[in-house]
């Protein structure tokens, strides 16, 4: 039985998600990567989790209503992916990679190896954090009563609603999760969820590496281990960057469970992937396609899912980015999108300035 829930747990973390990335396989011509596929479609998903689950919260409503309606959306976006898959894979060919090195497949046995000692010690030496006291007793309380924020994390009590903390219902997530798997959901955030949060982290670092850093036709692109050794480093890095309470080292090694930790490790690294894959298209001269800005806009709408502060930290980094492209290469027209983005961004950053 805990194998079936392990099993079905993996499925809605990883498998759903990487299906449902088939949706922007025409965002750029790599799309097929597996990585960029899994963490595309999470993105997607985390954004309906956000825009689904917050009216229910303000509404006062149980955990029941966020779950029907976020599984029938997720039913929505595999057929979409689906339908989008057969569609587009006539057009997509499969990119041949040249014959890995030997210094390159010791590198990435090397980075392999890492990334499991962290994933295991990750499960084995679960950190207490203070934090967890109100987060996951929030995650808790939503799955055995079915009322969101409505609760006392510290004594069970029943309260008035939380709007605070209520814009930013990422421990909402974990307890879906939880409810779907019938696993504990002490068990799902603080043993569970960090494996594939940690995992996703590496993996938007992949995509950077990848398509970003090493894509060019310099130095770097002739030597094939670079990429591996980039990731390695960044895993020596992870290791050793505990040297503050507050690091993002910390943050995404022992307290992955927590949405700032989320939004620090994968979701504001994503949005520096995607705009600097934009500022290169622009740079090239290729066609921007709607499947782009989609993902964008679900990026800065998850980033509001992490943390009330993600909202105002993802407009600035957007907001930034675009001003410097627009000018760097006069394309005026690159700020209405990026504002089309930013407007869910915006749109919670309102209501907790008027709510909370």
């Amino acid at each position: 039985m805990i194998a079936v829930r392990l099993l079905w747990l993996a499925v809605l973390l990883v498998a759903i998600p990487a299906w449902v990335g088939n949706c922007f396989l025409n965002v750029d011509k790599p799309c097929r990567n597996p990585v960029f596929l899994w963490i595309s479609g999470q993105m997607l998903l985390w954004a309906g989790f956000q825009v689904i689950c917050v009216p229910v919260i303000l509404l006062e409503g149980r955990m029941w209503m966020v779950t029907v309606a976020y599984c029938g959306y997720i039913l929505v976006l595999l057929a979409a992916a689906t339908v989008r898959y057969f569609r587009q894979s006539r057009t997509l060919r499969a990119v041949r990679e040249a014959k890995p090195e030997k210094a390159e497949i010791i590198l990435w046995v090397l980075a392999g190896v890492l990334l499991l000692v962290q994933l295991v010690l990750a499960v084995l030496m679960v950190y207490g954090d203070g934090d967890d006291a109100y987060y996951v007793a929030i995650s808790a309380a939503a799955e055995e009563s079915g009322r969101m924020y409505q609760k006392i994390p510290y004594t069970g009590m029943h309260t008035e609603l939380d709007v605070r903390h209520g814009l930013a219902p990422f421990p909402i997530w974990i307890a879906w999760l939880a409810q779907m798997t019938g696993i504990t959901t002490v068990i799902v955030a603080k043993t569970l969820v960090p494996v594939a949060l940690i995992s996703m982290t590496y993996g938007v670092f992949y995509l950077l590496g990848s398509r970003v850093l090493f894509a060019g036709e310099g130095a770097y692109r002739k030597k094939k281990w670079a990429l591996p050794a980039f990731l390695l480093c960044t895993e020596v890095l992870v290791l050793f960057g505990d040297y503050s309470y507050y690091t993002v080292e910390n943050f995404m090694i022992a307290r992955s469970r927590q949405g700032k930790a989320a939004l620090g490790s994968i979701l504001i690294p994503m949005i520096f992937f995607l705009l600097l894959t934009l500022l290169r298209k622009i740079q090239e001269e290729q066609k921007i396609t709607v499947g782009f800005w989609v993902l964008l806009g679900s990026v800065m709408t998850a980033c509001c899912l992490a943390s009330t502060m993600g909202a105002l930290l993802a407009c600035m980094l957007v907001g930034t980015a675009g001003l410097c492209g627009a000018v760097s290469y006069r394309k005026w027209k690159l700020i209405l999108p990026l504002i089309g983005c930013c407007i869910p961004c915006i749109v919670y950053a309102g209501m907790y300035l008027l709510l909370g």
